[in-house]
């Protein structure tokens, strides 16, 4: 994604950018029912995508894109008047931004600021990184590329509502990484990264839950379930993990 001509206060935090993306889910709601399902609305989107590709990790990679294309197309040239209705709706005293630091305080933020660029590499900040190297998305690409290799084998016309939820919060919370760290970390936009992974989190959260459904459908031998639970509980504590560092390190920013 391209933010760079973005007319959004460049310190909007978490929240202001929630409520900006929770808008934006709303006002694409009719698009994405549209590219999720066939015709006739018998079949979910990631199961065309599956048929569709050479393989399940291109069907993963083709549904992220097509998020992130989505997303895209309601971020440039936001009118002024709505973003500024946005700011007059949040509180003020949840801003990230607005509370002042003393000269000890200062002291320990630059001294912290040194350690989160350091730590930043880790996240693949910088021309050199790439997404493929965030550790906590490679982690939820591959949890997914997992239970849509598993519901693949799955009885085609199978119509157990879990498993697509499943599979579709798998997807999501893997797409939603993914838009957060287009954001990168610079504090103009950290707070879309954080409301993005926000979104990851609860995504892992969902299919934490249908998983947890299914356990007793009979779709699972007792030992791969208890494989992609664990794998899938260790993703979303990850994500867990991961937004915490983001919020901590927020104010710091890249340059």
């Amino acid at each position: 994604m391209n933010h760079g001509d973005q007319n959004h206060d460049s310190r909007w935090n978490e929240h202001q950018w929630e409520a900006h993306l929770n808008d934006i889910e709303e006002k694409s709601a009719q698009l994405r029912q549209f590219i999720t399902s066939d015709p006739v609305g018998s079949a979910p989107r990631w199961l065309h995508l599956i048929n569709e590709s050479e393989s399940v990790s291109e069907a993963v990679d083709t549904f992220i894109e097509e998020e992130m294309l989505l997303d895209e197309a309601y971020f440039p040239d936001e009118d002024e008047d709505e973003i500024d209705d946005l700011d007059d709706e949040l509180d003020e005293d949840e801003f990230l931004f607005d509370a002042p630091l003393d000269e000890d305080e200062m002291d320990e933020a630059e001294d912290a600021g040194d350690e989160w660029k350091a730590l930043s590499d880790d996240y693949s900040v910088g021309p050199s990184g790439s997404m493929d190297q965030l550790l906590v998305y490679s982690d939820a690409r591959d949890m997914t590329i997992r239970a849509m290799t598993w519901a693949k084998t799955l009885p085609k016309q199978m119509p157990i509502i879990p498993v697509h939820e499943f599979i579709d919060q798998c997807l999501l919370m893997s797409a939603k990484l993914a838009g957060g760290y287009t954001f990168g970390y610079e504090e103009s936009y950290i707070g879309a990264n954080i409301a993005y992974t926000k979104k990851g989190l609860e995504a892992a959260n969902d299919a934490l839950r249908n998983l947890q459904i299914l356990k007793k459908s009979g779709l699972f031998d007792p030992q791969e379930y208890a494989s992609m639970h664990a794998q899938l509980f260790e993703v979303r504590n990850t994500i867990g993990i991961f937004v915490q560092e983001l919020r901590e390190n927020s104010h710091f920013g890249i340059e």
